[in-house]
C-alpha cells in the first residue's frame, strides 16, 4: 500500500504559557532533565522518544500537541497521504542538521507532523 515507511510516532510537541512551570512538571513527569533548554524551546529526550515545550506555541503558533511521524522518505510520504486525502499546510523544510519537518491536515482537520532525519 506505501512505498514509503513509517519509523512512529517519536516526537511530539506541546505548547505551553509558562515555559519554567511546564518544564518542572515534564522533568517530574520523565523524569530526566532536558536535554535542550533556552528560552525558546525545552526538549526532553526519553526511550527514544522527544517531548518539546513551545512557549506560546512557537513559531508555528501551535495551539495544541503535535505529533510528528518519523519518515524515510518525507515527500514520498506527503505524496501518499495528500493523494488519500490530506493537505499540506507546510511543505517539508529544514529545520536544521538536515532535519526535515513538515505538517499534513486529514480529512477531519488534524494535523498530523512529518519528520525526517538525514
Amino acid at each position: 500500500m506505501t512505498s514509503s515507511s513509517t519509523q512512529g510516532m517519536m516526537t511530539v510537541l506541546h505548547p505551553v504559557s509558562d515555559l519554567g512551570q511546564a518544564k518542572a512538571v515534564y522533568a517530574a513527569l520523565l523524569g530526566v532533565a532536558p536535554q535542550t533548554d533556552g528560552p525558546y524551546y525545552v526538549g526532553f529526550d526519553i526511550a527514544g522518544q522527544h517531548v518539546g515545550l513551545l512557549p506560546g506555541g512557537g513559531p508555528q503558533g501551535l495551539t495544541t500537541s503535535l505529533a510528528y511521524w518519523h519518515v524515510s522518505d518525507i515527500e514520498a510520504k506527503i505524496a501518499e497521504v495528500t493523494a488519500a486525502g490530506a493537505t499540506v499546510k507546510e511543505p517539508a523544510h529544514d529545520v536544521g542538521g538536515g532535519r526535515l519537518v513538515a505538517t499534513v491536515i486529514d480529512p477531519d482537520g488534524n494535523l498530523l507532523g512529518l519528520v525526517q532525519d538525514r
